[in-house]
């Protein structure tokens, strides 16, 4: 993640960039400079995971009450400090992003063959230098945050764009993370979690000043350095040549530094000498060999610029531009305030950025001024020329980049609203739609800049509403007959929040969030011949809404935001989901990957959410699958329709699952939820069931039902292990020590946990039937716990020996047993013992290249299923509907 080599290069070649710190003495200046403002960390939670998850074994599946212990000791020691912590978690994958998620992905594939060949090898887990994250560890830590009563956030965006806009907004104390384009984003203080002493708070702070200064750059190039050194967005290669033409002619090559590191000061020695000699002179791509790359490099230019900033880079000669009678917008309300805070500034002359301001302030950035208040961020401008910086066009790619203008243009896109609008800029309209919305506008100018119009546009853009306002906020196609303005009248309750959660009262922008304005900026009107030059071409699209209830996608949402469901809303605003690497061994051709056995469950998912789509061709119910499985080179999405299913009653609407508040509607929600899983027929077994074993009962007769390698050992292991949990402490289960590592029972545990994310999923989308409680693993589930039962049962070991000679537990073992094996006849699935199995269930153990998976349809039990694994990705047929690959 960040910028290709800067990480490297702080700490080999400007050490000094890295300065230690402690945050108790950081949090104490902060209280005595403002306050009455709590010292608040922003911290980006997918960069700390590896961090946090410090239970020495992690192969087994993940030991989640440790786990649990851990991020409660790390929320503890803050707190003491009195220092607040706010945590974002990733909630989508940006489509620009979405080739170095796969690079990833199938590196992590590579990484867990090498750590199965060492499992069969030496029967041991690998060393840390191998270590690779439980499955579920991101979805599993939001919920452990938010029992442990923190303020929790998933994105809406790439979550570090959030994170580096949240700090900003409200002048935190610093980003808690790891990756190298906090160093980038012009924000609050960046502290890296690798260095953390949780004992004594002692971390090291990277700063972006000092980084500036060995490079002889200002903050405001950061930007285009990164890019052209390549990040997320830009492809390494894409300036490789470039790159070395800088570093041919550098004259202050030293011998002791790397060659990375060489090459980012021979780029940055480029940007000082020679890029600055046109800047504002002449467009980018007249200095630089962007060629058919432009598009790309302007939109990895706009990604770091957070809201109210603008880029000099993007500046030109102000030739043709409207100015506004000299003033510069500013993202505040405040009318009387101009004090304006230059862009580009050294470290020398930055200007101190208020945490909370009183009345009698005037000056235009308080970066946070407490909870209750409303004032806005303003834009970053230059104090000298009183010129405004607008959107810039190109006159040759007919596109729009947002805060420049171009010598042609002949508009400008004001950034904000004065309290008294006079005139309005239009977000968006269709042909049937004749009146304006409003986005963001001033007092002076009298000419309308509609930001998105077109007949032949059918998809309805996202863009985010104020959770305190019941009117949603979109951008609509053509067939839309009614709009909703993006920005109000500061007076106006109906502001938008950029940022993420229904309690920040200090609102960023819309159209400011990188995807957001990119969503905004690409819909283009056909008589304004600006365009944006971010586009990158047809394969960006606009964020298409799958489901047109404006109130249910605002619930979907808010649920969202505050990381209290799971792919629900992607599901319905998107229709594009991802699952990341999960540990399963390529070479074992008797376990199905966890993404097609648990697919049916999200097929009957995708028919619930997406309900009022029904008429729509079968094409537009596809919902795109980005799910990691051996033999998927991830080329492109699976293409998987919806499931439907038979709900006693019929199948309920959202609107009566999620917003019926009586008691009866409780019961619809469990027959919906059984039926996502095809249990209907084991309601009244499964009720008798105690929490917080219900929810795993149901999970293991699906498992079950699906996959007939699984045998009774397995379900004996299974249950063991979830009754002796509840009967040990942490420190119990950090001491428990497998005899050794099975590969097979690896895979369980991960294919288990995997469950319990999809029962998550199911939960939300069905209106929360169970206690979510009730399925979190440091409660149902512990890897090495459950290795250690499945060793026991392998070796046929007696019931009472796996519980541990606890006769209290045996009755519930029966019971348990009972309840999965009769639901499974129903199922016409009868679970035998590893001995009474013929050459059918060879699985590891003599069967070649065949495994059976069951249809789960509830009609009938194949004999024949398919081999999992000797068909190409595509050609697998899920419950009557042949898929296809996208």
């Amino acid at each position: 993640m960040g910028v290709r080599g800067l990480q490297g290069f702080v700490g080999s070649t400007c050490p000094h960039i890295c300065t230690v710190v402690n945050f108790k003495e950081l949090a104490e200046h902060h209280r005595s400079k403002y306050p009455g403002c709590t010292p608040t960390i922003v911290v980006d939670a997918m960069c700390c995971l590896r961090y946090w998850y410090t239970p020495e074994s992690w192969i087994c599946g993940g030991q989640w009450r440790e786990y649990f212990s851990a991020l409660r000791d790390f929320v503890k020691t803050f707190t003491a400090a009195g220092i607040k912590l706010i945590f974002f978690f990733d909630g989508m994958v940006e489509q620009d992003k979405r080739d170095e998620w796969v690079k990833r992905r199938l590196k992590n594939n590579r990484e867990i063959s090498r750590i199965f060949h060492y499992i069969k090898s030496h029967k041991e887990q690998p060393g840390r230098n191998m270590f690779f994250i439980p499955s579920g560890l991101a979805v599993f830590t939001r919920f452990a945050l938010k029992t442990l009563g923190q303020e929790t956030l998933c994105s809406l965006q790439e979550a570090d764009y959030e994170v580096a806009s949240y700090g900003l907004q409200h002048n935190c104390l610093g980003i808690l993370g790891e990756d190298t384009d906090y160093l980038i984003y012009d924000t609050c203080p960046y502290f890296s979690i690798s260095e953390l002493c949780l004992e004594s708070l002692d971390t090291v702070m990277l700063c972006r000043e000092k980084l500036c200064e060995s490079l002889g750059l200002c903050v405001a190039d950061l930007p285009l350095l990164a890019c052209l050194l390549g990040n997320d967005i830009i492809p390494e290669g894409m300036f490789e040549s470039f790159r070395y033409k800088c570093l041919s002619s550098y004259t202050s090559v030293k011998e002791n530094f790397d060659k990375k590191g060489n090459i980012i000061l021979a780029v940055s020695d480029h940007i000082s000498k020679v890029l600055h000699l046109y800047q504002g002179e002449k467009k980018l791509e007249e200095i630089l060999p962007l060629g058919p790359n432009k598009a790309l490099f302007y939109k990895g230019m706009a990604s770091y610029l957070l809201p109210g900033q603008k880029s000099p880079w993007f500046f030109q000669k102000p030739k043709g531009v409207i100015t506004l009678d000299k003033q510069v917008i500013s993202m505040s309300s405040d009318t009387e305030s101009r004090e304006e805070v230059p862009m580009c500034s050294d470290a020398e002359s930055r200007q101190e950025v208020p945490m909370c301001t009183g009345p009698e302030s005037r000056q235009e950035v308080p970066m946070c001024t407490g909870p209750e208040s409303r004032r806005e961020v303003p834009m970053y401008t230059d104090s000298e020329p009183r010129q405004e910086v607008p959107m810039c066009s190109d006159p040759e790619s007919r596109q729009e980049v947002p805060m420049c203008t171009g010598p042609e243009s002949r508009q400008e896109v004001p950034m904000c609203s004065d309290p008294e609008p006079r005139q309005e800029v239009p977000m968006c309209t269709g042909p049937e739609a004749r009146q304006e919305v409003p986005m963001y506008t001033d007092s002076e100018p009298r000419q309308e800049v509609p930001m998105y119009t077109g007949p032949e546009s059918r998809q309805e853009v996202l863009i985010w509403t104020d959770p305190e306002s019941r009117q949603e906020i979109m951008c609509t196609g053509h067939e839309s007959k009614q709009e909703v303005p993006i920005c109000t009248d500061p007076i106006s309750k109906q502001e938008d929040s950029m940022c993420t959660h229904p309690e920040i009262n200090q609102k960023l922008p819309v159209a400011t969030g990188f995807e957001f304005k990119l969503e905004a900026l690409m819909c283009t009107n056909p008589e304004i011949k600006q365009e944006d030059p971010t586009n990158v071409g047809p394969e960006v699209k606009q964020q298409v809404t799958m489901v047109s209830d404006t109130e249910i996608l605002k619930v979907a949402r808010t649920h969202h935001v505050q990381a209290e469901s799971y792919l629900v809303y992607n599901i319905m605003s998107s229709g594009e989901i991802e699952c990341s690497n999960t540990l399963e061994d390529e070479l074992d051709q008797a376990l199905p990957s966890q993404a097609f056995i648990y697919r049916p469950i999200r097929q009957r998912v995708y028919s619930l959410l997406l309900e009022d789509c029904q008429d729509v061709t079968s094409t537009c119910l596809a919902v795109k699958e980005w799910f990691v499985y051996p033999g998927n080179p991830l080329r492109h999405p699976d293409l998987v329709r919806p499931l439907q299913m038979t709900i006693p009653g019929g199948t309920p609407s959202l609107k009566i699952l999620w917003l019926n508040q009586e008691p009866e509607i409780q019961v619809r929600r469990l027959d919906t939820l059984l039926a996502c899983f095809n249990l209907s027929s084991s309601r009244e077994e499964l009720q008798a069931v105690e929490s917080p074993f219900q929810a795993l009962c149901c999970l293991l007769i699906y498992l079950f039902v699906q996959v007939d390698t699984l045998c009774l050992e397995d379900l004996h292991a299974f249950i063991a292990q979830a009754l002796c949990l509840q009967g040990k402490s942490t420190s119990q289960l950090a001491n428990l020590q497998p005899d050794y590592i099975n590969p097979r029972a690896v895979q369980l545990g991960s294919l288990l946990v995997r469950g319990l994310t999809t029962l998550v999923l199911v939960n939300s989308a069905c209106g929360f039937p169970w206690k979510t409680s009730d399925f979190m693993p440091w409660n149902v589930f512990d890897g090495k716990l459950f290795h250690q039962k499945y060793l026991q049962s392998e070796k046929g070991y007696a019931v009472e020996v796996l519980l541990e000679q606890n006769r209290s537990r045996l009755t519930k073992f029966h019971d348990l047993k009972a309840v999965v094996c009769k639901a499974c006849m129903k199922e016409n699935r009868r679970i035998t013992g590893r001995a009474h199995w013929g050459s059918h269930h060879a699985g590891r153990w003599g069967r070649q290249g065949s495994s059976y998976h069951r249809t789960g349809s509830g009609y009938s039990r194949s004999s024949q299923g398919q081999p999992w694994r000797d068909q190409g990705p595509g050609s697998r047929q899920y419950e009557h509907d042949q898929w296809r690959r996208y």
